[in-house]
């Protein structure tokens, strides 16, 4: 536990700075006033002076990365105005070597990370804690997301807005309109949170207008002023959809065809408060999850992809539960405890959706407070009743950027039995430190009652960390999870422990013209079992992370781990670990290229021991782009582990195509397969897309599997849909 104490040391320099008063930073100051203008823009990528004459103009950026605040490599214009309706935005985005651009992303939704793009974030309540952002490409390509906290990002959510983008001798021009219909906001307010992000791919080159500690998000934004008269119209979408389905189960035989018609309904109360209703949801058109093999005794996590449980998301966002931070702590054990976790909703243990009858949800913000009430009748499954599952949350905003919040859930989504559950949680955040130096801390506390349970029900975490981007980090924390503690409509996989983290590294800033950043840090994760014992300790060093000028990286990674397994456990069909200590040590080394390139990609190699044996596995993807209208995706893992009682490989592979004829209209089709469950699955999504709000899906399934395990594949099921939806906003 030496390291530990080093850990809390170290961390403890950190925090330090806590008790000093808050600083300005360059970007504190940052403010401009917009103006109405009486004829809105035509978007169409134009950016027509006199179309923009009663636009603000913000040319004032500067470097984010790789050297903050000093001189952009290219000049950048944006200009800002609006009207009764909207908030319009037109950038003019010069550069030098206009034909070096990159530009491989043309399909809509996807991530674009690899390519030149700009990005506006907004927070309409001004507070530093919540948002969106609005990203765009060269070609059009949208790409939106809500911030779940001050700098944190969701993508999958989904707002309807509007931009058209043009190229030229001097570089590329985009214009947007983002309506008030889809954002939420303080109509008495007329100062918003406002920044800008512009990309150069190919210089790996961040340029924003407002930053602190190289991050563009709420926390750093600057300010819009002179904003009032905002109109919503009266406030009301309706999203009629229409799907066809055919289904087919192939032993025993049996198909069935439906007609299946929905409603989704949204209406805003207030421009800050929306209330939504959704009757016989439909989420077939929902993109599929990545396939995954366990190697451990805890349950995997999954995120949430749709649509209606993403509006709003934010709101219930508990404790910060599921952020690493600075460090990279496994994905299950940060979200282990969270009291609400909407793919309980929806769904059985083992994925099969199950029928959402009515659902009606109620989330916005009242002066400072945010709030959130979420009711779903789910329909009855598999010997469950049908279940009325209920989530309410509330937060205030204190200090600067902190909340206090408190959430309470009822319902239990896969058994009879009766479960409620209440917690609060104070979220501390500090980004205006000496020297833009960030300071966070949570606390929290959660009880669950469960019918037939009585003690040991209550969950608690707290910690204190420092996740800056360049110079020291670090970090400490503790959480724990009694052993009948069950959030019904949250995410646990663990418990009866308590989980103490702490971490600690270092970034540099190269001055060569090769490298960009080197890291190195050690992360330290110790589970007792409450009840006393050793469950897990993991030590991760992270000997050397390198990032190059491009964009490409090197990492190396030397994990020792110590388990204490309390029951024997299979880890793969009939191969079964027994109870017992366990130390190991292995090594991992990878090496990355960036998504800026025609092909992309990672390799690693991962090998040593492996409990009371041995393991060894090679990761890949590769990524070919010879054209925006080309995307070939390939990925494999795999595990050789040999251990006394057996030796195994598994083996995951996946392999994307994307054709994309144009911003609108592309087809995805994605094959997965894993040796664990011999289960290949096939999906196949043609997408028409002719604006934002008006969608249409051809979506094929196919399963097979091999279910006797010798070596032939049987088609299990497949399913063909056709989902058309438009949205109506009066």
């Amino acid at each position: 536990m030496k390291l530990l104490g080093l850990g809390i040391t170290s961390c403890a320099m950190l925090f330090g700075a806590a008790a000093m008063a808050q600083s300005a930073s360059p970007a504190a100051s940052k403010s401009i006033e917009i103006r109405r203008t009486a004829t809105p823009p035509t978007i169409d990528g134009s950016l027509l002076p006199a179309e923009w004459q009663d636009a603000a103009l913000i040319e004032d950026l500067h470097q984010v990365s790789p050297v903050e605040y000093a001189s952009p490599s290219e000049r950048t214009q944006v200009y800002v105005m609006y009207d009764s309706d909207a908030l319009y935005i037109g950038a003019r985005l010069f550069d030098s070597q206009p034909q070096a651009a990159t530009a491989n992303i043309l399909r809509q939704g996807e991530d674009l990370d690899g390519d030149d793009r700009i990005a506006v974030v907004i927070d309409p309540f001004n507070d530093g804690r919540s948002g969106y952002s609005f990203t765009v490409n060269m070609h059009g390509v949208r790409r939106q997301a809500l911030y779940e906290n001050a700098s944190e990002e969701n993508f999958d959510w989904k707002g309807i807005w509007h931009v058209r983008t043009s190229r030229d001798a001097e570089g590329w021009v985009a214009e947007m309109v983002i309506p008030f219909k889809t954002l939420s906001f303080n109509p008495n307010s007329d100062t918003w949170g406002f920044n800008v992000q512009r990309n150069v791919t190919r210089r790996t080159e961040s340029i924003g207008w407002s930053s602190r500690n190289q991050e563009i998000n709420p926390s750093t934004a600057g300010r819009i002023t002179g904003l009032q008269g905002m109109n919503q119209g009266i406030g009301l979408d309706l999203v009629p959809s229409l799907t066809l389905r055919h289904d087919k189960v192939f032993d025993p035989a049996r198909s069935a065809q439906s007609v299946e018609p929905s409603l989704d309904v949204f209406y805003k109360i207030t421009p800050a408060l929306t209330a939504a209703l959704t009757v016989n949801t439909d989420f077939s058109a929902t993109e599929v999850d990545d396939r995954q093999v366990n190697l451990s005794r805890f349950g995997l996590f999954f995120p949430e992809k749709r649509a209606f449980f993403l509006q709003d998301a934010d709101i219930f966002e508990f404790g910060r539960l599921g952020s690493g931070g600075g460090a990279q702590f496994s994905g299950g054990t940060l979200q282990n405890g969270r009291p609400f976790f909407s793919r309980r909703i929806g769904l059985a243990g083992d994925g099969t959706p199950v029928d959402l009858r009515v659902g009606a949800k109620l989330t916005g913000r009242i002066g400072e407070w945010s709030v959130g009430l979420l009711d779903v009748q789910q329909a009855a499954y598999d010997g469950v009743d049908s279940r009325n599952l209920f989530v309410g949350r509330a937060a205030v905003n204190v200090l600067e950027e902190s909340t206090v919040g408190a959430i309470l859930t009822h319902g239990d989504p896969r058994s009879n039995l009766s479960n409620t559950l209440v917690g609060a949680d104070f979220r501390y955040r500090n980004s205006r430190l000496p020297g833009s130096r960030i300071l966070e801390s949570e606390i929290w506390y959660q009880q669950s009652d469960t019918e037939g349970v009585s003690g040991d029900d209550a969950a608690w975490g707290l910690r204190l960390q420092s996740p800056n981007s360049i110079g020291l980090r670090g970090g400490v924390g503790v959480k724990e999870i009694q052993r009948n503690f069950y959030p019904a409509l949250g995410f646990v996989n663990n418990t009866g422990i308590r989980d103490h983290t702490a971490y600690v590294g270092y970034t540099r800033r190269s001055d060569s013209r090769l490298l960009r950043t080197l890291y190195s840090g050690a992360e330290l994760q110790h589970i007792r079992f409450i009840d006393g014992g050793l469950q897990t300790e993991s030590l991760k060093l992270r000997a050397l992370e390198i990032e190059t000028d491009a964009g490409d990286a090197l990492e190396f990674t030397y994990w020792r781990t110590r388990e204490g397994i309390d029951e024997d456990f299979e880890i793969f069909p009939g191969v079964t670990v027994p109870v017992g200590q366990y130390e190991y040590a292995e090594y991992e080394i990878a090496i990355g290229a960036a998504d800026h390139r025609p092909i992309s990609g990672e390799v690693g190699i991962r090998w040593g021991d492996f409990l009371d044996g041995r393991h060894r596995a090679y990761e890949g993807e590769i990524v070919l782009r010879p054209s925006p209208h080309f995307a070939l995706a390939a990925e494999y893992e795999y595990n050789d582990i040999d251990l006394p009682q057996g030796g195994f490989i598994t083996r995951v592979m996946s392999l994307r195509l994307d054709l994309v004829f144009s911003s609108t209209l592309s087809w995805s089709n994605l094959l997965q397969y894993d040796n664990e469950s011999e289960l290949v699955g096939f999906n196949s999504r043609l997408q028409w897309i002719p604006e934002a709000g008006r969608e249409t899906y051809l979506v094929v399934n196919h399963a097979l599997q091999d279910f006797d395990r010798d070596g032939r594949l049987r088609s299990a099921n497949a399913d063909i849909v056709l989902k058309v939806g438009y949205t109506l906003r009066f």
